[in-house]
């Protein structure tokens, strides 16, 4: 089964479904299905897009007034997958709210129980674990949450890292066009530019000039590639968070930031273990 990302406009790009079935996974939720009663008269599940995104992107999602739907990258969005670490679990009597955190902020998801099922209560997975999470954007005084319609217990690391490529691919697609478009690469592969620099921004895949990441190691130039094209913003991104994206590890991470600081390319922000791009 194959999901588009765009409903809004943005169009074009295709990726492959994540296994949210319905009757077998028990939360009655398959993308370009249907689902009754919470949804708007005349737009069915069937219109709408699957997008993959990281907790910020949710955080800061614009939303034109109360009750408009939210945008991310100016695109249209209400149905969403993230992967976050569960930090929080509380039970209440018709749902059971987790805080989950994937290193980019902190978010709540919902997820309702249903009466008929004795099982709903007790959540597959423990604090600390990785879950998937299927489901679509809230607000409720002016708190944003996400209603769950599946969650899944993350059994393979690799989907972590897996997850924060393609969240970061289809925001590049959003921002700067697709691959071979005007200012994209029309020769890589899709999930390679941004781990190894390759889309858009000159020779260097960045905003620092050739002549600043000459004496820069190969490590220190994919730590500074990745870290602009994934547009952390002010804020920046988190070691943990820059590590999953460059498949590099902590250690390396921390060595190739130490390396960027200095000639100030790059600069912690909230905390040491924090970097954003530094503007020139």
């Amino acid at each position: 089964m194959s999901n588009s990302y765009g409903g809004g406009g943005g169009g074009g790009y295709s990726r492959t479904s994540y296994g949210a079935g319905g009757a077998e996974d028990g939360g009655g939720f398959m993308y370009g299905g249907s689902q009754g009663g919470s949804q708007s008269a005349g737009k069915g599940y069937s219109d709408e897009s699957l997008r993959p995104v990281t907790i910020k992107q949710i955080i800061d999602a614009h939303q034109a007034y109360p009750e408009a739907p939210f945008r991310i990258d100016d695109i249209e969005v209400s149905q969403v997958t993230f992967v976050g670490m569960v930090r929080a679990i509380s039970p209440q009597t018709t749902n059971t709210t987790f805080k989950l955190d994937d290193g980019t902020g902190m978010l709540e998801v919902k997820q309702w129980l249903d009466v008929d099922k004795q099982d709903d209560s007790k959540p597959s997975f423990a604090l600390d674990q990785y879950v998937r999470v299927w489901g679509r954007l809230k607000s409720f005084n002016n708190n944003r949450h996400v209603g769950a319609h599946v969650i899944k217990p993350v059994t393979d690391f690799n989907e972590v890292n897996y997850h924060l490529l393609e969240a970061t691919y289809v925001h590049l697609f959003f921002t700067k066009g697709a691959p071979g478009a005007a200012g994209g690469d029309a020769g890589g592969d899709g999930d390679s530019m941004f781990v190894d620099g390759g889309y858009g921004g000159g020779a260097d895949g960045g905003g620092a000039s050739e002549d600043k990441l000459r004496n820069i190691s190969a490590k220190g130039k994919k730590f500074y590639h990745w870290l602009f094209n994934a547009n952390g913003g002010n804020e920046g991104l988190n070691v943990h968070v820059i590590s999953q994206g460059t498949g590099m590890s902590i250690q390396d991470v921390l060595a190739a930031s130490e390396e960027l600081i200095s000639p100030g390319l790059i600069y912690t922000t909230v905390d040491d273990d924090t970097f954003a791009i530094l503007d020139n």
